[in-house]
């Protein structure tokens, strides 16, 4: 009789599943909850738009983590900038990882000149790298400076993965944030999921705005009503398109819904 139990909770899922994703497919447009514009709201004064600069460690970043997020930007008619920290070249791919980048951000509807590739000696991609926090804060600062950017969106302090170059750009812009605080810049930061709201897919749907609803933190759920375009871009990412991402993509609630917490 057990296995009469596990094919019931298996159809329960799937059902779920395909609930959850014909709601997500059914919006025109992307969308945030709740539906008032606590994420970028438009600016008072002669700019209405926001210039938006999204922070990255490597290229492929913003296809696995950020597309709701970047999508929804777009649909608002902000103009996003993205800063990738490095190469990404722990595998000595960095040269290929880089034009990858640019080519998932033209997907995304992000210009070359919107985009920023370092190479810095002391920022290379690895798990056992440690990148500094001052450096971080000082380049990002290039990078507002010349874009006149006004908004700011990273990791938080776990980095989606745990991966210790995520955690420290969520530092960095800390520091940042920290020495400059005159400067008036909004900055969110995309809230890490534990395993199961992780792999909830298109489910993370119901999820997201029911947390955040009852969370004293100002936090607003993004959710993409195209996820085949979170494929697109991150299928430009050819050396990294292997099955095991082809299966995060489809499985990941980033995917579907971004969850952004103001820092």
């Amino acid at each position: 009789m057990a296995w009469i139990w596990v094919v019931a909770a298996a159809g329960a899922i799937l059902l779920l599943w395909a609930v959850s994703l014909g709601r997500i497919l059914s919006s025109p447009a992307p969308y945030c909850l709740p539906p008032s514009p606590r994420f970028s709201p438009p600016l008072h004064g002669d700019r209405r738009s926001r210039n938006v600069l999204l922070v990255l460690a490597h290229p492929d970043d913003e296809s696995m983590f950020f597309t709701p997020t970047i999508l929804f930007l777009e649909s608002k008619g902000h103009k996003l900038h993205v800063l990738c920290m490095s190469l990404g070249n722990a595998d000595g791919f960095g040269d290929t990882r880089k034009e990858e980048l640019y080519n998932a951000c033209a997907t995304l509807k992000i210009p070359a000149e919107q985009v920023a590739v370092l190479d810095h000696q002391k920022l290379q991609d690895g798990f056992h790298e440690e990148w500094d926090h001052g450096l971080l804060a000082e380049l990002t600062m290039e990078q507002i400076q010349l874009w006149d950017i006004d908004t700011i969106v990273t990791f938080d302090s776990y980095g989606v993965s745990g991966h210790p170059n995520h955690r420290d750009v969520h530092h960095g812009i800390c520091k940042l944030l920290h020495e400059n605080q005159q400067e008036n810049i909004e900055a969110w930061e995309l809230v890490s999921l534990n395993m199961f709201r992780k792999y909830s897919g298109a489910v993370e749907i119901w999820l997201s705005p029911l947390i955040s609803s009852s969370s004293k933190q100002l936090i607003c759920c993004l959710v993409n009503c195209s996820p085949s375009r979170t494929f697109k871009a991150m299928a430009a990412h050819r050396s990294q398109w292997v099955w095991f991402r082809r299966l995060f993509v489809t499985l990941s609630s980033y995917t579907y819904v971004n969850m952004l917490q103001k820092f």
